[in-house]
């Protein structure tokens, strides 16, 4: 690599844009950050552009674009806002984009960094849930590298032989469980935002959390592997690890599989990007097996966490089905989080958008966002007595 390597963070007020922000700051005369975005954290934005010095920040709405050029001004630090702000900062000359948008809105300023070329660590996996034959069709047009940074498809890339992809069984996703893997459905039904957010093992933000929760990430993640690896939905397995230290394995036709071990620590991970194709020195606790002692495994339970099957589902569906389930996930737990609905009407609101929005094959990103847009519409409207009819 030549230093310093131009940097653009996609989603740089959340919790992945901080670690790699920490990264960052650990080194900085490797590196030279092109532009930030932020969802509506103004004066973290502010914060973060003071400290690095980008040549560009964008918020993807107009709420705080006022304050946020007002606390920039005298730096020459250009300050923009809008969804077209987005892209445009993901499509400013650098060598390596994190792309950490949470949810769908992340898929436009992605896909306009992997039209340039350029390497992209992915931490948004709703790209590829949503649009994944039109984005990894990208991304081998554009010559473009993609870097997971998941932790679960970062562990299998690192163990995974792409010149023997033949020679491959299966590739096993392992899950904490979330902080309700051993709670009764009863139970489940009293479930509040607060403990659906507090994760037993990772820091994450709120709604990924909650998807943990649900166990929608792994069945989002299970379409995300197919995209990333080629294999189809009966080559992904899942596997509940409560001490998330087994990343993820790769099970080999001659009987071995190979895992990634480490610290549930997300600078793992996108250090292992930022620095790819070396490895950089990452700040995180060391793995001591033998403090550990143990470590478990046990399959899911389909029952308590339906999400694994209505995602498999929709990968087996294919065209626009992924698009409805995720569409109809990220506003089921916005009403989760705003106190709408119960926790376990989450997946009851995804079932019900995915019976009643019609199938189309994929063709284009409009086509996407159209279908999107009307999966959303159903999710926000029902009642709850109808999403569980």
């Amino acid at each position: 690599m030549v230093a310093p390597r131009r940097i653009s963070i996609l989603g740089s007020t959340g919790s992945i844009g901080d670690s790699t922000i920490d990264l960052i700051e650990r080194d900085p005369g490797s590196y030279k950050v092109v532009a930030l975005t932020a969802n509506g954290n103004w004066a973290k934005l502010a914060e973060q552009a003071k400290r690095l010095k980008p040549e560009m920040v964008a918020l993807a709405g107009q709420a705080g674009y006022a304050d946020l050029k007002a606390a920039l001004s005298g730096t020459n630090i250009e300050v923009a806002a809008g969804p077209n702000a987005v892209c445009d900062a993901a499509s400013r000359p650098s060598d390596w984009v994190m792309a950490a948008i949470v949810g769908a809105a992340g898929l436009a300023p992605t896909l306009k960094a992997v039209e340039r070329g350029a390497v992209v660590g992915l931490a948004n996996k709703e790209c590829l849930v949503c649009a994944g034959t039109l984005f990894m069709a990208a991304v081998k047009a554009r010559k473009a590298t993609l870097l997971p940074v998941d932790s679960e498809h970062n562990a299998i890339f690192q163990v995974f032989d792409f010149e023997q992809k033949n020679k491959i069984r299966r590739i096993i996703l392992t899950a904490s469980g979330g902080p309700f893997r051993t709670w009764s459905l009863k139970d489940m039904e009293k479930v509040t935002p607060a403990q659906a957010v507090a994760h037993p093992k990772w820091s994450m933000g709120a709604k990924i959390s909650v998807d943990s929760a649900t166990m929608m990430n792994k069945g989002l993640e299970v379409i995300e592997a197919h995209h990333l690896f080629g294999l189809d939905n009966d080559r992904i397995d899942i596997l509940v690890h409560p001490q998330s230290v087994v990343h993820s394995m790769v099970e080999y036709c001659d009987g071995s599989t190979l895992a990634q071990l480490g610290s549930p620590d997300m600078r793992t991970p996108i250090a292992y990007a930022l620095g790819w194709p070396q490895r950089l020195n990452a700040p995180v606790e060391r793995l001591d097996l033998a403090k550990l002692g143990s470590l478990t495994f046990e399959a899911p339970d389909p029952i308590r966490f339906p999400a694994l099957r209505l995602a498999r589902a929709a990968l087996q569906s294919g065209g626009t089905a992924p698009t409805i389930l995720n569409a109809a996930n990220e506003v089921a737990v916005a009403r989760f989080l705003a106190g709408e609905i119960g926790f376990l009407d989450i997946a009851a609101i995804v079932e019900h958008t995915m019976d009643r929005v019609p199938l189309q094959s994929v063709s284009t990103l409009e086509d996407i966002m159209a279908v999107d847009g009307e999966a959303r519409r159903i999710a926000r409207s029902k009642n709850l007595s109808a999403a569980a009819e």
